[in-house]
């Protein structure tokens, strides 16, 4: 088995939209190690991030946080460990378009 160390997704969701930000790949199994959202604003904000199994719709049982207050030009940090299967995927979803998402683990094979 081989591990990759990787930043897993980046992204700069659009307002209100839940986006994927990573898909677990063929073949692979992923630890998510941190979750880093930074807010670039001058206002506050919430954000939410969800797992979906095999990539499923959205649903309320998905969400690790919801609605999360961040306030301005602030960084939120969760070193959470989540182990994910081929297809898993994690999502983000931003109060507006000031939010950064970064997602850094371990991918198997």
């Amino acid at each position: 088995m081989s591990d990759f160390l990787k930043i897993l997704g980046q992204a700069t969701p659009l307002t209100t939209t839940l986006t994927d930000i990573y898909t677990v790949p063929a073949l692979r199994s992923t630890v998510v190690s941190s979750v880093v959202v930074c807010n670039r604003g001058t206002t506050s904000t919430t954000f939410r991030i969800s797992l979906a199994i095999a990539g499923a719709a959205d649903t309320n049982a998905q969400y690790l946080y919801y609605d999360v207050p961040i306030t301005k030009n602030n960084t939120f940090v969760a070193t959470i460990g989540i182990s994910l299967a081929t297809t898993d995927k994690v999502r983000v979803y931003a109060g507006n378009a000031n939010l950064s998402f970064n997602l850094v683990g371990v991918e198997q094979s």
